[in-house]
């Protein structure tokens, strides 16, 4: 049994550690990652979930406004509000939902660290003129950068439990030994809740999605890179291990000594706001739960593996001991801890499965003490897709090709 657990994407510290300029580079950039243990909790993960299901409709409500239209999948979740309750870099893990990372911004450049996320767009950061809701966090400062242009447009982002909203800035944003000139961010004077330091340890946010998705809009720090030309590939990979020294964001490529490339598998992304492909099937020994051929978002800033209702209720019927947790329009569920790595669920992907560890899938005790465990799947009313999480991401190593517009996965070396 174990008693903690942390999840989410990855971290960014400054290259050359206590300076805040990182040296610039032109080649694929392995970046190390360091995992920080924390305790999970039901009050936590449900928090979790209502700042993602906040997110995608964020994420929706700019992508009809960007192209016109409105996103497929957002078809039924926007009908109803759903309620609230090579150089080296290592990175450090808050919390189950988010890993953060440093990144240099301005001239002279000053660093901060911020959450990425492969499920949003956009990079904000707390600014000088935000009061007492960006305390303890640094705030940027845009009368301090000689390459800082005013682009006089506010932003207005949503999330669980408020609103990001501030003004927008053109400045060079160095991260991991590249510099993305004149990159759109968001100086924000007025931070959520879920961006207070008790919440949220890192300054800001960066999104590493598709400008589609984008609130501002404007191109996301990893298109700008791409852009302008850096990169070796328009690619990232990623590799998530609660092994510390084994976790690692490797940018321009992939680090092929990581993953078994006889195990590749790439899935065409069907549109390209969100990481969105097809998944093939999701099964519980053997047995498939939910529709095939979903649609599925991989998302480095959720840690569950989450879906609807009905899916979650199909997933974990049947199993001795199981007890959900409901809050407004989400559902988790714990199994007991002796027998909960036995119903961890496999993922197929292009036609390979992919099977998720006891390990991953068992969040750790309800509380401290307690003989039943946290299951890594959970559900929220009205969602028509996965969302594919660190649950997952932790089992495989992925890449997010953004030349080709496809993600692929492989089997860990």
């Amino acid at each position: 049994m174990k008693l903690t657990h942390s999840f989410s994407f990855l971290a960014l510290v400054s290259l050359v550690t206590g300076s805040p300029i990182q040296q610039l580079n032109t080649h694929a950039l392995r970046l190390p990652l360091e995992r920080r243990n924390n305790q999970v909790d039901v009050k936590g993960l449900q928090a979790h979930l209502a700042q993602v299901s906040a997110k995608y409709r964020r994420g929706f409500a700019a992508y009809a406004v960007n192209k016109g239209h409105a996103h497929q999948l957002s078809m039924s979740s926007s009908s109803k509000t759903m309620k609230r309750h090579t150089g080296d870099v290592p990175l450090m893990a808050q919390s189950v939902e988010l890993w953060y990372a440093s990144i240099d911004v301005g001239s002279p450049a000053k660093t901060f660290t911020v959450s990425i996320d492969t499920g949003s767009a956009d990079l904000f950061l707390p600014s000088i003129d935000c009061k007492d809701s960006c305390n303890g966090h640094n705030r940027y400062d845009p009368s301090s950068s000689s390459t800082a242009v005013d682009l006089n447009r506010d932003f207005v982002l949503t999330y669980g439990q408020g609103e990001v909203m501030g003004k927008q800035f053109a400045d060079n944003v160095a991260i991991g030994g590249y510099e993305a000139e004149g990159q759109t961010l968001g100086a924000a004077t007025v931070y959520s809740p879920d961006f207070s330091i008790e919440n949220f340890i890192p300054d800001g946010l960066a999104g590493f999605a598709f400008e589609s998705i984008s609130g501002y809009p404007a191109p996301p720090l990893f298109q700008t890179l791409v852009e302008s030309g850096q990169l070796q590939e328009a690619v990232f990979g990623v590799k998530l291990s609660a092994t510390p020294g084994a976790s690692e964001l490797y940018l321009g490529g992939t680090n092929t000594a990581l993953y078994q490339q006889g195990n590749l598998s790439y899935i065409p992304v069907t549109d390209a706001g969100y990481w969105q492909v097809n998944l093939d099937q999701i099964s519980r020994a053997g047995v498939p739960v939910g529709e095939p051929e979903a649609s599925s978002i991989i998302d480095t800033g959720t840690t569950l593996i989450v879906t609807n209702m009905g899916n979650a209720t199909s997933y974990f019927a049947g199993i001795p001991g199981v007890a959900s947790y409901v809050e407004g329009s989400e559902v988790l569920y714990s199994i007991p801890c002796d027998i909960i790595d036995d119903y961890a669920p496999t993922l197929t992907f292009g036609g390979r499965p992919f099977t998720v560890s006891g390990d991953t899938f068992n969040l750790g005790p309800v509380e401290e003490g307690s003989n039943d465990c946290l299951a890594g799947i959970a559900g929220v009313e009205d969602l028509d897709f996965w969302i594919v999480g660190d649950v997952f991401l932790q089992n495989v190593y992925s890449i997010f090709d953004m030349g080709d517009l496809r993600v692929g996965f492989a089997g860990l070396a």
